[in-house]
């Protein structure tokens, strides 16, 4: 500042910006003047350094021009006020934080703009239309008119003034409700943000582009609101109701419709109550602009109140009239809004601003503040002289004080703000920050859920199942399939066996039809239903070794049972579908899923499958004992299972029985006179989670020892990509002199055509007849034309888990089968039908039956434990098996009573493979197997 008065007024000015920062402090209407006539001009100067000071210390500040157009001096006071509704009238260089919004004053102004539209005489517009009889409805023609606007002044940007995010605060919960809800739906991310998006651009079109009577959210605009409920516009009302309400639109637009005609009546008469509304929707607007509990909080973020300055106060430009229409409307108001006006007037118009609180200066200038807010409420009293305005505090300056000192030299005044916290942790960068971490944030948390489960949306995630790896590194989906899980999405084709495809149906084909069948009972009014698990393998191995054949074969048994009970019973049966991953290698991840999704579905009974026997298989059989699941398997013949846990039944016969019935036939192989010698061969299963091949290989060198062979050196091959090392082996066995009689293989089916090769062509066997024994396992075989097959000197014997030809008489299941079972050719079904012949579908069928029986005793669904305790009252006859009886099984141990088949399989002259049946047990049938009973050779 260049004069002491200057200094004076500029810290005055600070001082109370100060406390604007903490409290809200009336604002006044400073007027300066000089004393001296002759300084009068000093004073102007004075002004135009005030709105250089405060834009330097980042004050929103507005300066009005010396000239306004305008027929009357109110006429330019009103039009004064339509420019400052302008934000960039309040722009400068350091203003913080974002441009100002006026929605108040824009209303007030399409209104009157809608008038003057109507006729060139608008005062008179709305009188002249309603005295025409038979003329269009005054109120109509302004309310078109106002649509043709968009409720927006004349000429106005309607991109810059109607489409800012703050004034669209009603458009966006509606967006975020979008996408919320596409969420809750499990909608994949990218669809709900599109979904979300797609909402919100049609709602933005709708409000601001597309033609109707009004925007659609007129009645909730902040400015609408404002415009029904401030008192200063009840005059105009004349009785007619206003009620505004944000769940009756219809109701709100009609009160907003009539206020508006109300107040273009009022505004015909121009004059005051123009200028008064201009004012008060200016001032409400700034108010507003200020509040500090905002959703942005810009309140505490302008910590300056907005100041507008008139260096030449004057009629000229409408500024006297102004002042006066601020000090009316400010007394009539009782909220405080936050502009400061500072303004030079000539010692000629002083006069003209008599109402005044200081009857004359002096003492310090901050003593002019202090008198006039003491006495500010009593000059608004009505009991005072109405000669004087309130909120007008002048002051006059002594001519010494205004004279410019000798050497020039200008002071600087400091400003008392800085920038808030508000500013810093609340603001576009910091929103834009947050929100980038967000973004983040949630992008990492949906790549890792995608990374770790097989359904996903953009934050959740199907938790039922999870992805993991194959030992090949592939990807396969393990748990529980709930939702929109398929597993048969994630085998690469059609989902069947590759290269050992006996026809029939595929995993996505059951799949479906399981969902369609779990949708009609659950549908069901009456009767209810019961929930069993199938666990089992369903994911394809890409390296060959093994396939998801065993599982869907499995599947489809366990969904001709389900077909078959909710067709003739009143309890139906459910049936959810778990994959244990290639080999069933992941069990235990897949137990503990079940388990977790059993806790909150109470009508899941138990578990049909696990029928693989890995060292996990422990694990995951007491996962599911311990939440109170029982688990009937139909091809798991482990020994120690129903040893070990009372939750375990199984159709299938124990690994070590299964081994002496074997002997039987081990026996008519042993030549007692001469030394004959036999071996195991079995695959090396260091580092890998099976454990049938070590079951099958301890029990079978103790049947071997105990039948009188002498055993050479136990062998085992290893595993590369899958494939089985037996090269050397083959070599080792083959020796002239050292060729065994009798092998007993303990290893997989997938291993028997390698070892059947690789014999066939080692010049020391290939003329060497040669006995192989095996177990169970290579009931999943296919010795029909084309398929699996033996070398030319070697005779294969090997146990089988089902007795299919001699149950085939007491049973309904292959009518069954060809009534329920997808993708099989019309006729009819027997043993010998490929997809059959291995037992696999059998044995699941029969398993799911004696679960469903258990837990719907008497035609009633039973509780979990009430299943397992059933379990061992169980007796079904005429299954696929023969009869299902656990009626005899002890807590800890062994039953009697499986369903058993000892085959032997030998190369024919035409060099296929036959296989035959030696000797064999139904299910239910409890007889021992005798040696001439399996006699051999005699085929």
């Amino acid at each position: 500042m260049s004069t002491g008065a200057g200094i004076d007024v500029q810290r005055r000015l600070e001082t109370l910006i100060r406390d604007f920062r903490a409290s809200e402090p009336p604002m006044p209407v400073v007027v300066l003047h000089a004393e001296d006539a002759a300084d009068e001009e000093r004073v102007v100067e004075l002004v135009e350094e005030l709105y250089t000071g405060q834009e330097a210390h980042g004050t929103r500040c507005a300066v009005a021009p010396e000239q306004q157009e305008g027929p009357t001096e109110v006429r330019r006071a009103a039009g004064l006020v339509r420019d400052l509704g302008d934000p960039r009238r309040w722009d400068g260089r350091r203003s913080i934080y974002r441009r100002y919004a006026f929605p108040r004053l824009r209303l007030v102004r399409a209104i009157e703009d809608a008038v003057r539209e109507l006729d060139a005489d608008w005062p008179q517009a709305l009188s002249s239309a309603g005295a025409r009889g038979g003329g269009p409805d005054p109120a109509q023609q302004l309310l078109d008119q106002l649509a043709r606007q968009r409720w927006r002044p004349r000429g106005g940007a309607r991109w810059r003034s109607g489409l800012r995010m703050f004034d669209m605060a009603h458009i966006l919960p509606a967006s975020l409700v979008a996408v919320l809800a596409a969420l809750l739906a499990r909608t994949h991310w990218p669809v709900a943000l599109a979904s979300g998006t797609a909402f919100l651009v049609l709602l933005v079109l709708l409000d601001n582009v597309l033609p109707s009577r009004a925007p659609i959210f007129l009645w909730l605009r902040r400015e609408s609101r404002w415009f029904m409920t401030t008192t200063f516009l009840r005059a105009a009302a004349r009785g007619r109701p206003t009620d505004v309400s944000r769940l009756r639109p219809a109701r709100s637009w009609h009160a907003i419709s009539t206020r508006a005609y109300d107040v273009a009546e009022a505004l015909k008469s121009g004059g005051d109550f123009q200028l008064q509304l201009y004012v008060l929707a200016l001032l409400e607007d700034l108010r507003d602009n200020h509040r500090r509990w905002s959703w942005d909080l810009r309140g505490f973020k302008r910590p300056r109140p907005p100041v507008l300055l008139l260096p030449r106060l004057s009629a000229a430009n409408g500024g006297i009239e102004l002042i006066k229409a601020v000090s009316d409307v400010r007394s009539r108001r009782s909220e405080l809004d936050p502009m400061l006006i500072v303004a030079a007037v000539r010692g000629a118009d002083v006069p003209r601003l008599q109402r005044s609180v200081i009857s004359a200066p002096g003492g310090t200038p901050w003593t002019w503040y202090q008198e006039w807010a003491r006495n500010l409420r009593a000059g608004q009293s009505p009991s005072r002289e109405l000669a004087e305005l309130p909120w007008v505090l002048k002051v006059a300056l002594p001519g010494d004080r205004l004279a410019v000192p000798v050497d020039g030299q200008r002071h600087c005044v400091k400003a008392v703000s800085r920038p808030t916290a508000a500013r810093l942790v609340w603001s576009l960068h910091a929103l834009g920050l947050v929100g980038v971490l967000l973004a983040v944030g949630l992008g990492v948390r949906a790549q890792t859920l995608h990374e770790r489960h097989c359904s996903t949306s953009a934050l959740s995630a199907n938790t039922d199942t999870r992805l993991m790896t194959t030992p090949e590194g592939d990807t396969e989906c393990i748990g529980i399939a709930t939702g929109d899980v398929r597993f048969a999405d994630w085998a690469p084709g059609d989902g069947k066996a590759p290269g050992r495809d006996r026809g029939g149906w595929t995993l996505a084909q059951l799949e479906q039809s399981i969902r369609a069948e779990n949708e009609k009972v659950v549908a069901r009014r009456d009767g209810g239903y019961v929930t069993l698990v199938y666990a089992g393998p369903l994911s394809p191995d890409s390296g060959g070794g093994s396939s998801p054949l065993k599982g869907i074969e499995e599947l489809a048994g366990v969904h001709l049972a389900q077909s078959v009970v909710n067709e003739n019973f009143s309890v139906g049966l459910r049936v959810l579908i778990a994959n244990g991953g290639v080999d069933m290698l992941h069990q235990k991840e897949m137990a503990e899923a079940v388990a977790a999704y059993a806790e909150g579905d109470d009508t899941v009974m138990g578990v049909v499958g696990n029928g693989r026997d890995l060292r996990s298989s422990a694990d995951a059989t007491r996962t599911l004992r311990d939440a109170g699941l029982p688990v009937v398997s139909g091809t798991n013949s482990a020994t120690y299972l129903p040893r070990s846990f009372s939750n375990w039944f199984s159709l299938a016969a124990p690994d070590e029985w299964q081994v002496d019935q074997l002997g039987l036939i081990a026996a008519q192989l042993r030549t007692p006179e001469r030394k004959q010698r036999a071996m195991v061969l079995t695959q090396n299963t260091r580092g890998t989670d099976d454990l049938y091949t070590e079951e099958q290989a301890k029990y079978g060198q103790q049947m071997l020892e105990d039948r009188g062979f002498a055993m050479l050196p136990q062998r085992q091959y290893a595993l590369k990509a899958n494939k089985p090392e037996l090269r050397l082996h083959a070599q080792e066995i083959c020796r002239r002199g050292r060729v065994p009689s009798v092998i007993y293989f303990a290893g997989r089916v997938e291993h028997v055509g390698p070892l059947m090769t690789r014999i066939g062509t080692e010049p020391g066997c290939a003329r060497k007849s040669i006995s192989i024994l095996t177990g169970d396992d290579l009931s999943k075989a296919n010795f029909s034309q084309g398929g699996d097959g033996v070398a030319p000197k070697v005779t294969l014997y090997h146990a089988a888990l089902a007795e299919l030809e001699r149950a085939a008489a007491m049973t309904e299941f292959y009518e069954n089968a060809a009534k329920h079972l997808p993708g099989l050719a019309s006729g009819r079904l027997s043993p010998d039908t490929p997809v059959l012949a291995s037992g696999q579908t059998a044995l699941a069928h029969d398993a799911a039956q004696a679960l469903y029986s258990a837990a719907t005793r008497r035609d009633d669904s039973r509780s979990r434990s009430e299943t397992w305790v059933n379990l061992r009252t169980v007796k079904l006859g005429g299954m696929a098996t023969g009869t299902i009886d656990f009626t005899g099984a002890p807590l800890y141990g062994d039953r009697k009573g499986h369903s058993v088949a000892l085959k032997e399989v030998r190369r024919g002259a035409d060099g296929s493979s036959r296989s035959r049946v030696l000797c064999s047990r139904v299910a239910g049938d409890s007889r021992p197997l005798t040696e001439k009973e399996c006699a051999i050779g005699a085929g």
